[in-house]
């Protein structure tokens, strides 16, 4: 008897750590997010924006001295981060894909922003991708690179969303709008596709858009909720597209997963409970995360259900209770489902952060090991 309550126990144990290693997360299971600070380049604040599928890093942080700089993170929280643009007087890393390439911008005394791709070894040998204002929101692992730039159009400037020469050799593609003046690209997955927000003809906001990465304006716009905006953040390799919409006006938001069809068939993610919510990432399994209000106010790091059936989960929820952090932000998931975002320390410090899952059953399924090995081995001492 004893014997099939060891054996019990050891396959209890081992369907909960199964599930835990799938990530596939639910309120009330027993996964739990280990949290490690990424620290500073010695200033008081840092933010992480992106992390590839093998946990490298990159965001923002204060130095010691002077403005916010570039950085790529030690995942492993000892503080060994890498300044990208120490020359510059502000700069900031967007994204990194797979091979290890960095995106982002730089401002040179005070100046206008330059898309710009990073050396990640902290060297300084930068290269510049557009010669007008702009900005990398997003590189894929073919080195292609989305964001936006200044563009020269009949009545003066607008920004546009553009395709950008990752060699720096200038080859830049203006992606147009929806016949409106402005459009900016946020994020292009391993396919080439585009994705990020433009300006219908005849309207001052803007919509959630698949871009033509060719340039040739065949522009889809991916619609709205019940208001008047949206905006598309991020696309999987599976085409799956996340971002915001407005439901009434700008004073109540929604996470969305937008139909890519452009058919308007689009998933309200809901909130915490709260009136406001944005999707900011979503990895090759479809896992979403980004922010939400809850009830009472505050924003929160949410894990997003993908159906819209509205059992989104407070990341604050899945981290070792009493452990003193806040998680404000969830900015981007990698495959792994590791998650990294801005939140506040136990010191009271806005850090980045990473969120590595760690299945509490771990410690369980060993000891049910353990057990079942030891009582096997024993010899039998008469009927149990």
């Amino acid at each position: 008897m004893k014997r099939n309550a060891y054996l019990w126990l050891f396959v209890v144990a081992l369907f909960l750590s199964v599930r835990a290693d799938a990530v596939v997360i639910h309120a009330g299971t027993n996964i739990v997010y280990r949290v490690i600070d990424l620290g500073t380049l010695g200033g008081g604040w840092s933010k992480a924006t992106s992390i590839n599928n093998m946990g490298q890093i990159v965001g923002v942080a204060e130095p010691s001295y002077g403005s916010p700089r570039a950085t790529l993170f030690d995942a492993s929280g000892s503080g060994n981060n890498t300044e990208l643009d120490p020359l510059d007087y502000l700069s900031w890393a967007a994204s990194i894909n797979n091979k290890g390439q960095i995106v982002g911008g730089t401002s040179k005394n005070s100046g206008s922003p330059r898309t710009t791709l990073f050396d990640p070894s902290g060297k300084g040998n930068n290269v510049v991708l557009s010669g007008y204002e702009g900005n990398a929101e997003s590189i894929n692992d073919m080195g292609q690179v989305a964001g936006g730039s200044v563009v020269q159009v009949v009545d003066g400037s607008a920004r546009h969303a553009t395709l950008f020469d990752g060699s720096g050799g200038g080859s830049n593609i203006d992606l147009g709008t929806l016949g409106g003046y402005h459009s900016w690209a946020y994020s292009i997955n391993n396919k080439g596709q585009i994705v990020g927000s433009a300006s219908p003809l005849g309207t001052p906001f803007q919509h959630a858009t698949l871009f033509d990465p060719t340039g040739n304006g065949n522009n889809i716009d991916l619609g709205l909720l019940a208001g008047d905006a949206s905006q598309a953040t991020s696309i999987n390799d599976n085409g799956q597209i996340v971002g915001w919409a407005n439901i009434t006006d700008l004073n109540t938001i929604h996470a969305v997963l937008f139909d890519p069809s452009g058919s308007g068939n689009n998933t309200d993610l809901g909130t915490l409970g709260g009136s406001h919510s944005w999707a900011y990432s979503i990895n090759s399994k479809g896992q979403i995360v980004g922010l939400a209000e809850d009830s009472s106010g505050y924003m929160r790091g949410t894990l997003f259900d993908s159906t819209g059936g509205g059992k989104n989960i407070d990341l604050n929820t899945l981290i070792t209770p009493g452990s003193g952090w806040y998680l404000g932000y969830a900015y981007s998931i990698n495959d792994r489902g590791w998650i990294v975002g801005q939140g506040v320390n136990p010191n009271g410090a806005e850090h980045a952060f990473l969120l590595v899952p760690e299945p509490a059953t771990i410690g369980l399924l060993g000891l049910g090991m353990l057990c079942f090995r030891r009582r096997t081995k024993q010899p039998k001492a008469g009927k149990e």
